[in-house]
């Protein structure tokens, strides 16, 4: 899947866009048609836990976001990605029961 990952105020490393891109990319086994998405990373200046990861997924007719905070970049991108996993399942529950 097509990702643009934004980095406010820093740049990112390779390794870091490379973990966030296999752990987006997973979420196409739960659904297979999203399209793109786009990552905004963020440092904020206050408290132990400022890194934020903001995750928005596009699909045809909807769009999926997440945004999390914790002490890494790589813990803030599994809980956006468990949250976005979580929003993908309830999405494909819905479609499915509209369809029957």
């Amino acid at each position: 899947m097509k990702l643009q990952v934004h980095s406010i105020h820093f740049n990112a490393d390779v390794k870091l866009i490379d973990f966030i891109q296999k752990k987006v990319d997973k979420l196409e086994t739960f659904y297979d048609r999203l399209m793109d998405g786009e990552v905004f990373l963020k440092l904020n200046n206050e408290g132990v836990e400022n890194k934020t990861v903001e995750i928005k997924l596009n699909m045809p007719g909807s769009q999926l976001f997440a945004k999390e905070q914790a002490r890494s970049f790589e813990e803030a991108t599994d809980l956006a990605t468990e949250a976005l996993r979580a929003q993908l399942k309830k999405f494909k529950a819905k479609v499915k029961a509209g369809r029957s």
